[in-house]
């Protein structure tokens, strides 16, 4: 950044200075131009360009030039006549022969226009003007540009001295400011390299600005909470795995202990010692798959596509009643469709009907609608205790009406995940008349 910033400034005070140096250059030799004008303007002397011994006889120019007034510039030192024949006579102050180029005899010739250009006089850096003065005959003017050099070589000196002066103070202020830009990018470096050393997700950058890099910082704390809060929710999972899982383990390897020794058991027990293995190993089935399914959850959805509501509630019913045979489904459905995965949205409805069935009494109703404000499933069964309406969707909760009935505690909690994922909610509630009723919400359209 200082670099960038010493090459910007120094292109813009380099560009800057060239532009002032042409412009008083431009400036001063214009007024050399204009007082050689000037010059040209006096009238020639009276006869000149007369007699018989042509141009530089007897009967040429009687005199010199008048010379300049000072308002004008003062006077012109080098002043002569030339012809179309290489004729030369210095009639000014300085009788010194200023060079002849082809272009100055063909102004004599009449062929050419006047013009300036530059010329060395005697060792002077001179500008001449050539001028038609009738009869085959030029003029040319010369003024030194000594003085004018002198005043450009010092500008070009105190332009150079400006340039890197400039550059310079660009190199400090650059060094200066890129400090202080960079700082806080320096604390988001230290702050991911000490939590790759410490996996310590904790630590928090101050946000000292609210330019683009103090937004940087916003976001990079806003990852590290959102990386706290799953690392937080992963190890909770993984507690309460552990502890749910230990009990059925516990109780499974024990029924195989004992059936191990199945000599000494009773027929009638050995065959309960297998159905409660059978169970259990069923039950440990279920919570492992819904393990499985709630740390899938926690992945980022990558497949989505336009999921009819309709259809997808259509065949979860038809599921449950496969299910659930003794169980009455009536199912209320109209059009709708919403962004989302498929597969989710079928596992959590299955889930709300699922639970409905399980809490319903033999040849129980269970009303199921659905529609573009998303799904309803209403039971009429006890009911929901009020002390486990705020827990029914926690991981491996169980109501006090659940804990006699095989369940892992955590289709409600997929349900809650499901319906976050797809930027909706579930509510749970007694309903009017007893039963349950949960409404999962989901921003669907009709179709």
């Amino acid at each position: 950044m200082t670099v960038a910033v010493a090459i910007a400034v120094a292109v813009a005070v380099a560009l800057a200075a060239l532009v002032a140096y042409l412009a008083v250059r431009g400036s001063i030799r214009g007024e050399v131009d204009r007082a050689l004008e000037e010059q040209r303007l006096i009238p020639f002397p009276q006869g000149f360009g007369e007699g018989r011994g042509g141009p530089f006889g007897p009967g040429g120019p009687g005199g010199r030039f008048r010379p300049l007034a000072a308002r004008f510039g003062g006077p012109t030192p080098f002043i002569q006549l030339i012809d179309a024949d290489e004729l030369v006579r210095p009639i000014g102050t300085e009788l010194v022969e200023i060079p002849v180029q082809d272009r100055a005899r063909d102004v004599a010739a009449g062929v050419a226009e006047p013009f300036f250009a530059d010329a060395d006089v005697a060792g002077t850096h001179t500008r001449v003007l050539t001028v038609p003065a009738g009869d085959g005959l030029a003029v040319q003017f010369g003024r030194s540009l000594e003085p004018a050099d002198s005043v450009l070589a010092r500008l070009r000196l105190i332009l150079v001295f400006v340039v890197l002066g400039g550059i310079a103070l660009a190199v400090a202020l650059g060094r200066l400011v890129s400090r202080n830009v960079v700082a806080p990018i320096v604390h988001v470096t230290d702050a991911a390299r000490h939590i790759a050393a410490t996996e310590d997700l904790g630590r928090r950058i101050d946000v000292e600005t609210q330019d683009e890099v103090g937004e940087l910082a916003q976001h990079f704390n806003a990852m590290l909470a959102t990386l706290e809060g799953s690392v937080a929710a992963q190890r909770q999972l993984v507690a309460d795995a552990s502890h749910e899982l230990r009990t059925p383990i516990t109780s499974l390897r024990t029924n195989i202990e004992v059936l191990a020794e199945s000599d000494s058991l009773p027929a009638d027990e050995r065959a309960r010692l297998l159905a409660d293995v059978e169970e259990q190993t069923t039950e440990l089935g279920m919570l492992v798959a819904d393990l499985i399914e709630l740390a899938r959850g926690d992945e980022p959805t990558r497949e989505r596509e336009d999921v009819r509501l309709d259809e997808l509630v259509r065949d979860a019913v038809v599921r449950a009643r496969r299910h659930a045979p003794g169980i009455e489904f009536d199912a209320t459905v109209e059009p709708a469709v919403l962004d989302g995965t498929r597969e989710r949205l079928a596992r959590a409805v299955n889930n709300l009907l699922d639970n409905a069935a399980k809490h319903s009494p033999p040849g129980g109703l269970v009303e199921v609608h659905a529609g573009p404000d998303g799904v309803r499933v209403r039971d009429h069964g006890t009911g929901i205790d009020p002390a486990d309406l705020p827990h029914l969707f926690d991981r491996f909760y169980r109501g006090a009406s659940s804990r006699g009935r095989p369940g892992s505690g955590l289709g409600l909690a997929i349900v809650r995940q499901v319906a976050e994922q797809h930027g909706g909610s579930v509510h749970a509630a007694n309903a009017p008349g007893g039963g349950a009723e949960f409404t999962l919400t989901l921003p669907a359209d009709p179709t």
